[in-house]
């Protein structure tokens, strides 16, 4: 019975939904509503997260942003052109300890996120990254760390 399902042409494609997993036990970090810098060149400032995108939380809680999370983002300050704009990004620095695999545990001194260019790809809006970003992101957004400084 198995077999036939996998083998039957009529069945739809699953979408690749799935984000890549990251090698660190990630804590709740951002909750929406919370106001985080951008960290990019993109010309955005300071930004509010108003969604996650792909969280999985327990019925009847608050979704939250972990690191390497996407998501959406409300420009609060920054060049007019991108001012009250809603925009993709993804979650590079959280200042709430966080463990990693190996045992050692990575606090940042803020919160930041990187601007997406658009929904599909993973590309970042800007050509630089200001300060450190963590080295889970690479595993999940290649794009990101190469326009990266400081990987820690």
């Amino acid at each position: 019975m198995q077999a036939n399902k996998q083998n039957n042409p009529f069945r739809r494609a699953k979408k690749n939904r799935k984000m890549k997993s990251i090698s660190a036990r990630a804590t709740r970090g951002l909750n929406i509503g919370a106001v985080v810098n951008a960290a990019d060149n993109s010309g955005a400032k300071i930004v509010r997260i108003v969604a996650v995108k792909g969280g999985k939380v327990t019925r009847g809680r608050q979704i939250y942003a972990k690191i390497g999370d996407r998501v959406k983002v409300s420009v609060k300050k920054g060049t007019p052109e991108l001012r009250k704009q809603v925009l993709d990004a993804v979650v590079v620095r959280l200042k709430k300890e966080y463990r990693r695999l190996t045992g050692e545990r990575i606090s940042f001194s803020d919160n930041a996120v990187v601007i997406l260019k658009d929904d599909k790809s993973g590309d970042p809006k800007g050509t630089q990254v200001k300060g450190p970003i963590a080295k889970e992101i690479t595993e999940r957004w290649p794009e990101i760390t190469k326009i990266a400084g400081v990987v820690v």
